[in-house]
């Protein structure tokens, strides 16, 4: 009896040492799960429900032209917060700041009242008025530093840079497509609270320092950029055209000088509408609407669009039939004012006129079609189609900007004759007026392809140099000696052809002009461009003009070659690009030489007239009313058609 109750007592001595071990072990196991398998998560838990934190805006980095002006900053603002749990008397928080900061009593209350642990009242808000939220030590009240983006030049380039939206982060532009330079990583300041959210006094605010955005460098003129933007707002103007752009770029290596595009927008103001019309009727949009038409004012349609290049798209038809042998310098053609094909009658622009008997660089000169048309034939379908494909028009030409659009061709198989025809003339495609200025550049650059683009390279805040963009030569579409023929016959263009309104004294000029009929045929509406190269046997700089439907004179030669010149007559001399002139040009009293005048120091009134006196034309940059600086230099001699550009302060 006595050795089974002890048997029956050692059995539950051990069933609950068991029961104790078995707990013992599985709190072990809890314990190290919660410490090493969620110790991470419940510690980022914990200093959430113990903290409370307000994020610190980076200051974004600068966005220069090439030589360092810049193009957009950040200015110091303020973000205004309330934490909750420590606003001790809310009516007369929300009094207080709905009058310093300019805001509706109702709606500042509901904000600072609404149970959550961090609200924000304002953001980018004047650093004068957030010192003196500051200065009034609110329970509660919190004045964060906060950065608000700055365009100095307000609608300058304003496709091209883009903005930014209230977040700091890039919407349009180089803003978006470098934002993972210029945005910089978010600061913190971290303040522990008791269990009713309320600061505890002991414990100092933690601040998490942000990390400042890295500065772009551009490949844009600043000067080039507003000798393009004032030419083309005076022809959208003049011609009442409903948009155009001008795009200058080298050549070479596919830098973009200048971006220009009318209309343009307030890059300061993005959302403030440019047409006073439309701007009227706002509120009957409805969202959708306003968003669509928002979305088209930013648009950058150089890059965005696609056209029919009419006969600037010549150039390539001519590069291909030189690069076969099909035709070259001397060829013979007859232009009776039409041709025929596969039965369809092709009429030549000069129709009912005629261009008689021509060689091939005459063709050129005049624009003739049934000689492109020919050109094309000799070539064939096949091979026609396959140059357009080497020379970009299929594929996009990786422009460092947003949205780019591909070219619209027919597809091998479709072509016929008649198609071969239209496309010899820059008919029935369609393609973008940057992949139209890239082919080109291939063209007369020696045959080789590149990459337009706006990004130089990425500095930090001391001017050292974190990354360089390397965009690299592309493939050999024509050969050298093919790309030299093709300089000099479009030099002879703008010589003695079509061109001819794009001519300066003393320079080298090639290019092509082009009068494109826009879709549907018969609508009366056209786009007229101008493509130039300069000096033609080394291009520097390639320019392009576009000027959609403009309204009476259409003529791309008629129209966009004044623009080019006067774009060209400034452009060239600022690049250091020097006349040489023949006996001829000499002798003409449209190109003597005039000395330029000294207008250093003087006030902005002294130099206007002392231009006016001297005869010569002046460009004034800046806000201030002194002359500072200026180029040319005094004592230089300039053709009397260059603009000298004034640099106040």
């Amino acid at each position: 009896m006595h050795n089974e109750i002890s048997l029956q007592l050692k059995r539950r001595i051990f069933t609950l040492m068991m029961c104790f071990l078995v707990l013992l072990m599985t709190m072990c196991v809890r314990l190290g799960y919660v410490q090493i398998v969620e110790g991470e998560k419940l510690q980022v838990l914990a200093e959430e429900q113990q903290t409370r934190d307000r994020t610190i805006s980076p200051t974004r980095g600068n966005i220069y032209d090439r030589n360092l002006n810049i193009l957009a900053k950040s200015a110091s603002v303020a973000t205004i917060g309330v934490v909750h749990a420590q606003v001790q008397d809310p009516d007369r928080v929300a009094k207080v700041l709905s009058e310093h900061l300019e805001m509706d009593y109702d709606k500042v209350y509901k904000k600072v009242t609404k149970r959550v642990a961090f609200e924000r009242i304002a953001t980018k808000v004047d650093k004068a008025i957030a010192d003196e939220i500051r200065a009034l030590n609110l329970p509660g009240v919190k004045v964060d530093e906060d950065s608000k983006r700055y365009y100095p030049f307000n609608t300058l380039a304003s496709q091209t840079i883009g903005f930014v939206g209230k977040d700091n982060q890039g919407i349009i532009g180089l803003e978006v497509k470098y934002d993972a330079y210029l945005k910089g990583t978010p600061g913190k300041i971290l303040m522990e609270t008791n269990g009713k959210g309320q600061r505890r006094e002991e414990e100092v605010e933690v601040r998490v320092n942000p990390t400042n955005g890295n500065h772009l460098v551009t490949t844009l003129d600043l000067t080039l950029q507003q000798y393009a933007e004032q030419a083309i707002e005076k022809a959208v103007e003049m011609k009442g055209a409903k948009r155009g752009a001008i795009i200058m770029m080298d050549p070479q290596n596919g830098e973009i000088y200048a971006l220009a595009v009318k209309p343009d927008f307030n890059l300061n103001e993005p959302f403030t509408i440019n047409n006073e019309e439309v701007a009227n009727s706002w509120e009957l949009f409805t969202e959708a609407e306003k968003q669509n038409y928002l979305n088209q004012m930013w648009r950058n349609f150089t890059i965005n669009d696609t056209y029919e290049p009419g006969s600037t798209f010549k150039v390539f038809t001519s590069a291909m039939g030189l690069e076969e042998g099909v035709v070259d310098e001397t060829s013979t053609f007859t232009c009776t004012g039409s041709t025929t094909v596969a039965g369809r009658v092709i009429k030549c622009w000069r129709s009912p006129r005629s261009h008689g008997a021509e060689t091939f660089v005459q063709g050129v000169q005049n624009s003739c079609n049934p000689v492109f048309i020919e050109v094309a034939s000799r070539i064939g379908a096949s091979k026609f189609y396959d140059y357009m494909v080497k020379f970009g028009f299929k594929s996009k030409t990786n422009i460092d900007l947003p949205g780019e659009a591909v070219g619209i061709l027919h597809s091998k198989e479709k072509i016929g004759p008649v198609e071969l025809a239209t496309m010899s003339f820059g008919q029935s495609f369609q393609i973008t007026p940057m992949q139209l200025l890239s082919a080109a550049a291939a063209a007369v650059n020696g045959g080789y392809k590149v990459t337009p683009h706006c990004g130089k390279e990425v500095i930090d805040e001391e001017g050292n140099v974190v990354t360089t963009f390397d965009f690299g030569k592309g493939e050999q579409i024509i050969s050298a000696q093919t790309s030299e023929r093709l300089k000099k016959i479009l030099e002879s263009v703008v010589s003695e052809g079509g061109g001819h309104k794009a001519y300066i004294p003393g320079y080298h000029i090639g290019g092509k002009t082009a009068t494109s009929q826009k879709l549907p045929r018969g609508s009366g509406k056209y786009t007229a461009s101008f493509m130039s190269f300069a000096p033609a046997d080394n291009p520097k700089i390639m320019t392009l003009v576009i000027i959609d439907e403009p309204k009476g004179t259409y003529y791309g030669g008629a129209i966009a070659g004044p623009v080019m010149k006067e774009v060209l007559a400034n452009a060239l001399p600022y690049l250091g690009i020097q006349p040489d002139y023949t006996q001829e040009e000499l002798q003409q009293e449209e190109v003597q030489s005039i000395t330029v005048p000294d207008f250093r120091n003087l006030l902005i009134k002294e130099a206007k007239q002392q231009a006016e006196e001297s005869g010569v034309e002046i460009d004034i940059q800046g806000e201030g009313e002194q002359v500072i600086s200026q180029f040319p230099l005094p004592g230089e001699s300039i053709n009397k058609t260059t603009k000298i550009i004034l640099y106040t302060q």
